[in-house]
């Protein structure tokens, strides 16, 4: 499918600039203003660096729609991630405020994203023979191969997941209108990378796939919005919901459907593992991390921010989101029958 390549990379660069938009605009709403005992913040404070770290996982999950699912983009895309989060905490450490830095960061951040695609596509046309081996059996010049399908399927899992944490984001006030902002163009956007990356999973790009993404995008869009405007404490059930929704229709996209209709007994089994999954997933990282990785602890030391009161826990809670999504992608990652199979 042409229109994958450019999509991927129109969402990666839309994604460039909400981070961009988060580090000037959201970021220093999060910081106290003095050193204070009393003043430190509390469980969520930095609500804006989770939702910039998932517009930053949202770049390369873009790159990997954008190749295919190909290693020799998603492996560049990787590293590229890691290296942005690390950029990340030195940007935040400099205290960048306003219109203009927002040009800045977002223009710097586009044009590494330029040149890591320019060097992507490069790479593939001189790798790639006038046959390529790695597509399927159809000879279809574009078809994802079985393994690519994989990646495709497993990375919009890990966009699906972020979809939640993003959709459930609170704050130590929860009245943050900037947070409402940020959650629901975070999780829009996420929304669309997950469909967009079943999609282009899917051994064919059928009539009947194309409308049922389209309703998906709606109904996850509609999603995120009713998740936010359930009061915060109260959206366990519409998040489990969400989740099984947009993981649901991860599969009903992504895997095959021999003669043409799915296979109804496996898509049941995996809306069961959509609805319950992510939650436990989310839960049992995030313990794990209180309990034996503080790292939001250390990134905001690194970034030289108030540390968050004794009696909270700085968690990072996008970490957490992203651990799930990988989890739930070992799950549900299998388009093909074969794949399947190798669960029994």
């Amino acid at each position: 499918m042409r229109s994958v390549r450019p999509v991927g990379l129109l969402l990666s660069a839309a994604a460039v600039a909400l981070w961009a938009y988060g580090m000037t605009t959201w970021q220093p709403l999060t910081e106290p203003l003095g050193p204070w005992s009393e003043s430190l913040p509390g469980n969520n404070a930095y609500w804006a660096r989770d939702l910039r770290f998932m517009a930053i996982m949202a770049v390369p999950l873009g790159l990997v729609l954008a190749g295919r699912g190909q290693v020799r983009w998603s492996g560049p895309a990787v590293v590229l991630g890691g290296c942005w989060i690390a950029a990340d905490v030195a940007i935040d450490r400099a205290d960048l405020i306003g219109v203009d830095a927002t040009v800045w960061l977002a223009g710097a951040g586009c044009a590494v994203l330029g040149v890591v695609a320019a060097i992507l596509l490069w790479w593939e046309r001189a790798a790639t023979p006038a046959w390529d081996p790695d597509t399927q059996s159809t000879g279809e010049r574009g078809t994802p191969s079985a393994a690519d399908r994989r990646v495709l399927t497993g990375a919009a899992c890990v966009a699906g997941v972020l979809t939640l944490v993003a959709a459930g984001m609170e704050s130590p006030t929860d009245r943050e209108p900037e947070l409402n902002q940020g959650a629901l163009a975070t999780g829009a956007l996420l929304v669309v990378l997950a469909i967009g990356a079943a999609l282009a999973a899917a051994p064919a790009r059928t009539r009947p796939r194309v409308g049922l993404a389209a309703g998906l995008t709606v109904a996850g869009l509609l999603g995120v919005g009713l998740v936010r405007a359930v009061a915060p404490g109260e959206r366990l059930l519409p998040e489990a919901a969400l989740g099984a929704v947009l993981l649901t229709g991860v599969t009903l996209l992504a895997w095959d459907w021999p003669g043409g209709r799915p296979i109804w007994r496996h898509h049941a089994l995996a809306a069961l593992i959509a609805l319950v999954g992510p939650l436990v997933f989310l839960v049992a990282t995030a313990v794990s991390m209180m309990i034996m990785l503080p790292i939001g602890a250390t990134l905001t030391e690194l970034a030289d921010n108030s540390p968050i009161n004794s009696a909270d826990s700085d968690l990072l809670v996008s970490l957490a989101g992203l651990i799930a999504g990988l989890g739930m992608a070992v799950l549900l990652a299998r388009p093909s029958i074969e794949d399947r199979r190798q669960l029994r």
